[in-house]
């Protein structure tokens, strides 16, 4: 490229090209060509078209029909799905985190590491990556890194052409084409790799330097089977009501649910960064599904469709959360509508599944996706029968429902304040009352992914990250 002749170090830059020998180009091709054919670029089929137009309609035929009847059976169906998923969090929150340390490796005898790190418009955040990624506790001669910009980026070229760059960090600048996504950066990124374990980490993260060391001795120590690990993510600290409640959200994932999904030797979604992976798999399954916007949550269950086992590291990565809800909303209704795809996808041919597998997808995706329709209705409900009380003496809500929102509230409270207290942070009364104020705007990324799942279902909403300062910078 002329461009990449005109930067002072011309060795950090590099485009896709395809004529360098030794890399397993043609099986990552044929496995990514398959994956278009049966991922996310494909629309429903006909049977899900089907399905979906029944489980839409049959409900508010029946209420129009059979209104008593069909009322009773959805507050009983409603009632039902809630109690699993307060029951679940319960279970995470009184589950013992299990935890034994792999005898850590030897640097003769650590892994080539590869990482990965895709930014699109992140030039304000460039130094503070490239900080992170240096602190990192791993022999420079086994460590790859790849930063992959598009080509249209000049903004973050320029801010990685500033510094000199070490020798195991290369920019790689991903050639124009559809879909925009980060999986396809990171599918580029993927087939000019060179190590036996890779890693994503984004523009924002700061990953704890020694997690690169934790993730191969576990992969050593571990069976061929075990594919991935996932680090915890975890919230720098920000008392504003956003990013508290995003916090507390980000620990009942990562420092409670994912480790018994873990125990249980279920699977999980994965977050969208620090996931270690052995390429190899990664490279046997197609990597990851350009076309799915929460790629991380589809790789997570197509690797245990494969009959692959994931786990959990102890190391974490800390990330900053969005502070406005013009940064949050279009954040979580990507989260919500990549859901959406991948159940969908997952769905067109579940026989294959074990019943574990099967498990865990309904009380993760399946769960999730309910729950972000759900809060916001559940909530109006509530008000309006509290309301009619008030005004009428009569309530809609039965002791069992009002039980229900409590244990509801409870299994919410105990798993973060377990998860918290794992993360180290410190846990507020005031943010446990708040929560349910913090699960209606759920809603409203689902409605907004709706949406876009019907007008641009693959379209990336991107996420504003700011460089840090005060004491997130500390």
């Amino acid at each position: 490229m002329t461009e990449a002749r005109q930067e002072p170090q011309p060795r950090r830059w590099s485009a896709l090209d395809r004529s360098i020998p030794g890399r397993p180009r043609p099986r990552l091709a044929a496995e990514a060509d398959v994956l278009r054919r049966r991922g996310a670029a494909q629309p429903p089929t006909p049977l899900q078209w089907t399905v979906l137009g029944i489980v839409t309609t049959a409900p508010v035929a029946a209420l129009i029909l059979w209104p008593a009847v069909a009322g009773q059976m959805l507050h009983h169906l409603v009632f039902l799905l809630f109690l699993v998923a307060a029951l679940m969090r319960l279970a995470a929150a009184l589950t013992p985190r299990s935890h034994v340390p792999a005898p850590p490796l030897p640097d003769a005898a650590l892994p080539a590491y590869t990482v990965i790190a895709p930014l699109y418009r992140e030039a304000e955040v460039v130094p503070q990556l490239l900080e992170a990624l240096e602190a990192l506790s791993y022999p420079r001669r086994r460590l790859q890194v790849l930063v992959v910009v598009e080509a249209d980026d000049a903004l973050t070229r320029e801010a990685l052409a500033g510094p000199r760059l070490p020798r195991h960090v290369e920019v790689v600048v991903a050639p124009p084409g559809h879909p925009r996504t980060k999986p396809r950066a990171c599918n580029i990124a993927l087939e000019r790799a060179t190590g036996d374990l890779v890693t994503i980490y984004d523009a924002e993260d700061r990953p704890h330097p020694g997690q690169l060391r934790e993730a191969a001795a576990r992969f050593s120590a571990g069976s061929a089977r075990l594919a991935c690990l996932q680090a915890p993510l975890r919230i720098e600290p920000d008392r504003r009501f956003l990013p508290r409640q995003f916090a507390i959200e980000y620990a009942i994932q990562f420092e409670t649910v994912l480790p018994l999904l873990a125990r249980l030797g279920l699977p999980f979604p994965l977050g969208g960064t620090s996931n270690h992976f052995r390429i190899s798999t990664l490279r046997a399954v197609g990597g990851w599904d350009a076309w799915n916007v929460t790629e991380d949550a589809d790789l997570g269950f197509r690797l245990a469709a494969e009959g692959y086992d994931l786990g959990v590291l102890e190391l974490p990565t800390f990330e900053a959360a969005p502070d406005r809800l013009a940064d949050w909303l279009p954040q979580r209704a990507r989260w919500v509508k990549g859901y959406m795809q991948t159940f969908g996808v997952q769905t067109r041919s579940p026989p294959h599944w074990r019943t574990g597998v099967m498990l865990a997808f309904g009380l993760t995706l399946g769960m999730a996706i309910l729950a972000a329709i759900g809060h916001g209705p559940l909530l109006a409900w509530s008000l309006m029968s509290v309301a009619a009380h008030l005004w009428t003496g009569e309530s809609w809500l039965t002791a069992a429902d009002v039980s229900l929102l409590a244990i509801g509230w409870l299994g919410a409270t105990a798993a973060a304040a377990v998860g918290v207290r794992r993360a180290g942070g410190e846990l507020r009364m005031r943010d446990l009352l708040m929560m349910p104020l913090y699960w209606p705007l759920l809603s409203l990324a689902a409605a907004h992914a709706l949406w876009q799942l019907v007008h641009c279902p693959h379209h990336w909403d991107k996420t504003r990250h700011a460089a840090r300062t005060g004491q997130a910078a500390a």
